[in-house]
């Protein structure tokens, strides 16, 4: 049987307005770039991405989560809110780190489509 490695994951995301998207992303300090008419992919760094589509039902946005690992939790929650104060990306709004059973600290970030984030901090 033949080696079937995989090399890189990069999930979509909707946008109820996706030129909003775009901006919020790229407000949180990631490269946002269009890539084909409707889809931008996100880049977190060399090795994460996931692409916006102007695409958007309710239902499949306010049920798609993406979990990032962070070092510290409460900088990033310190960051968003930072970004939500500063800007209308409303109705996008953050939680402060809350202590989850499963071993993490977690800021939870609603999108302004409703996607959730995880931006989480596991225990060392």
């Amino acid at each position: 049987m033949p080696t079937l490695n995989v090399s890189d994951l990069r999930p979509f995301i909707p946008a109820q307005d996706f030129a909003l998207s775009k901006r919020f992303y790229a407000a949180l300090g990631w490269d946002t770039r269009d890539v084909d008419r409707g889809l931008a992919l996100v880049s977190l760094g060399e090795e994460q991405h996931f692409y916006i589509q102007d695409y958007y039902l309710k239902e499949v946005a306010e049920n798609t989560m993406l979990h990032l690992t962070v070092d510290d939790a409460p900088a990033w929650h310190a960051h968003v809110a930072a970004v939500l104060r500063d800007s209308d990306f409303a109705p996008a709004r953050v939680q402060p780190p809350r202590r989850q059973d499963y071993g993490a600290s977690v800021v939870f970030v609603h999108d302004p489509s409703g996607v959730l984030l995880h931006l989480c901090q596991w225990d060392r």
